[in-house]
C-alpha cells in the first residue's frame, strides 16, 4: 500500500530511544507521506526540524484545547511565525476537548475561534481535535461556514456518529480515521467509514496513542497506519491498495502537497 499518515507525533519523548528505527519501519510499511504534529504552546518545534530532514515529511503546529489557557500574545506570534515555515502545511491541532477540561470551556472556545481566524487569514487548513464537544464545535463551525469564514480542514481521529459526520462533511471538512476504527466496540465508526464519500477520507495513527488492532496496547507508530487502512478498506468492500491510494491523494489535496 501507498500510505499517508496524516497525523502523528513522532517527536514525542516516547520515540526518543528508537526514532530512526521507527522512521525506517514507516518506509518499509509503505508510508510515503507523514504529517508531524507539534505543540504550539511551547517554544521548541522539533516537528519542523524533522520535516526539514526528510523531504516526505511535513509539519503542523497549533495550541491544543488542553493548553488553551496558555494562549497569549507570545503563543499567537509563535504559531503564526511557524506557519510561515516552508514545511508547514496545516494549523493544528486545535479545537475543543470537554473530556478532561484542562482549560476552561469558555477559554477553549475563544482560543479555538482565534486560531480559526488565523488559519483563514493565512490560508492554511486546520487539524480539528473535538472530543466530547461536538455540540459546541458544530455550532461554532456551522456559524463560520454560513458566513463564509470556515477554513478547510480535517476532523482528526474522528470518533463521532454518522449524524455528526454528515454535518461536518456538508461544511466541506475531511474526516480522518485512526486505530479506533479497528476496535470491536466502535460500530458507529464503521457506519461512518462505510457511508462517507471516498474523496473526503483520510487515515492516521495519532501515535503514540490509539494503536490499532492487532497492535492495541502497544505504543503506536506510523507503520501501523496500514492496519487502519486495511480495516477501512474491508468495511467499504474495497481493495486495500485502492483505499490507501485514495487516502494518500486526499491528504495531498487537502494539505497542498505536490
Amino acid at each position: 500500500m501507498r500510505l499517508f499518515d496524516t497525523h502523528c507525533h513522532i517527536t514525542d519523548e516516547r520515540f526518543d530511544e528508537d526514532r530512526i528505527a521507527v522512521i525506517g519501519r514507516m518506509q518499509e510499511a509503505g508510508v510515503e507521506r507523514a504529517l508531524i504534529v507539534g505543540d504550539g504552546a511551547i517554544e521548541e518545534q522539533p516537528a519542523f526540524a524533522l520535516a526539514e530532514r526528510y523531504d516526505w515529511m511535513y509539519a503542523a503546529t497549533g495550541v491544543h484545547p488542553h493548553d488553551a489557557a496558555r494562549w497569549d500574545g507570545e503563543a499567537r506570534a509563535r504559531v503564526e511565525r511557524w506557519m510561515a515555515h516552508p514545511r508547514a502545511v496545516a494549523l493544528g491541532e486545535i479545537g475543543l476537548d470537554y473530556h478532561y477540561d484542562l482549560s476552561p470551556r469558555d477559554v477553549q472556545k475563544r482560543v479555538f475561534d482565534e486560531q480559526l481566524d488565523m488559519a483563514l487569514r493565512l490560508d492554511k487548513p486546520v487539524i480539528l481535535h473535538i472530543r466530547e464537544a461536538h455540540g459546541d464545535a458544530t455550532d461554532m463551525l456551522a456559524a463560520r461556514w454560513k458566513a463564509g469564514k470556515l477554513p478547510r480542514g480535517v476532523m482528526h481521529c474522528y470518533t463521532g456518529s454518522w449524524e455528526s459526520a454528515k454535518q461536518y462533511l456538508a461544511m466541506g471538512l475531511y474526516i480522518s480515521f485512526s486505530g479506533a476504527v479497528t476496535f470491536r466496540n466502535a460500530p458507529k465508526l464503521s457506519e461512518v467509514a462505510k457511508n462517507m464519500p471516498l474523496e473526503r477520507l483520510l487515515v492516521e495513527t495519532d501515535c503514540p496513542y490509539m494503536a490499532p488492532v492487532p497492535m492495541r496496547g502497544q505504543r503506536n507508530e506510523p507503520a501501523f497506519v496500514a492496519y487502519t487502512a486495511r480495516k477501512v478498506a474491508e468495511i467499504r468492500g474495497m481493495a486495500e491498495d485502492d483505499l490507501a491510494l485514495a487516502a494518500l491523494e486526499n491528504g495531498r489535496r487537502l494539505f497542498g502537497i505536490d
